[in-house]
């Protein structure tokens, strides 16, 4: 098992009896100490072989498969999996097919690392005829995607990006921004109103992702 990052709905399913979890070593920080209003997660869940560096290779079931550390994407422990001879690459929370991503500022995340998290699977990625097909992507959350997706998802986010900081180089503040609605063209196929994650979140977090020192 892959703990991509360690929120509860990735990490929370890890404690099934023989499972070998690897992860990066940001991981198994945040899940065995305090973090913010989160305790620390029991031990029985906890990864069991960590990698520290920008990449670990592993060879499993005839299969060579490469772990990629993205710093400051969706958290500061973020990973994806690229299965190399299926060519097959897990994104995890990099990539939601149908709503912005989610930036967990208090945990490292950041719209730029989201950015270069989506560039570097671009650069993985081999499209097949017409641009379409090819290299299989795995979500964190919807269907199945080819590199077409990503392009289409890192676009939107690089327009959104470039929006709000425009609009901060003016001076505006976090409220003038959400008046403006940066992300207006984008809204009717990646807007949530309502739930854990919101439109307004997405665009307070790209603006303070932006302002932090």
């Amino acid at each position: 098992i892959s703990d991509n990052n360690f929120v509860a709905d990735i990490a929370g399913s890890s404690v099934m009896p023989g499972a070998k979890i690897i992860s990066h070593l940001r991981v198994l920080d945040r899940m065995s100490s305090q973090d913010g209003d989160r305790p620390a997660r029991p031990g029985s869940g906890w990864p069991s072989d960590e990698y520290s560096s920008k990449e670990k290779k592993l060879f499993l079931n005839g299969e060579a498969v490469v772990l990629y550390h993205e710093p400051a994407a969706h958290t500061d422990g973020d990973s994806i999996v690229f299965f190399r001879r299926t060519d097959i690459i897990s994104v995890g929370d990099l990539f939601d097919v149908d709503h912005y991503p989610v930036i967990d500022l208090q945990r490292g995340g950041s719209i730029q690392g989201i950015i270069a998290g989506l560039n570097h699977v671009i650069e993985l990625t081999v499209p097949a005829d017409k641009e379409e097909g090819g290299t299989y992507i795995v979500p964190g959350h919807g269907r199945l995607c080819d590199q077409a997706d990503i392009v289409e998802y890192q676009t939107m986010l690089t327009i959104i990006r470039d929006r709000i900081q425009d609009m901060i180089g003016k001076g505006m503040t976090l409220d003038q921004v959400k008046q403006a609605k940066p992300t207006f063209d984008y809204d009717v196929h990646y807007d949530q109103t309502t739930g854990p994650w919101t439109k307004d979140m997405f665009v307070e977090a790209v603006y303070k992702s932006l302002t932090r020192k």
